[in-house]
């Protein structure tokens, strides 16, 4: 016996938005993070002249940053 079976079309997968850097695909997100903690740290630095503090904050931003931006990306391109 014969039958035909439809198939299931190819889901696609989201993908994030990039930047070319030195011929590398970076997330935008990662870009972003990492300038936000450039930009901690700067600030930090100034207002505290402690090395140590500025460092902690812009580590501890850019993290949180990088987390929550790659989680809002994931959302918003599994909802499109």
């Amino acid at each position: 016996m014969t039958y035909a079976v439809r198939s299931a079309p190819a889901r696609r997968r989201p993908t994030a938005q990039s930047v070319d850097i030195a011929g590398t695909a970076w997330p935008v997100y990662k870009v972003e993070a990492l300038v936000l903690g450039i930009m901690v740290f700067l600030g930090a630095l100034a207002l505290t002249s402690s090395l140590q503090v500025a460092v902690l904050t812009s580590a501890a931003s850019t993290v949180v940053a990088w987390w929550t931006l790659m989680l809002v990306e994931r959302r918003t391109a599994l909802r499109s």
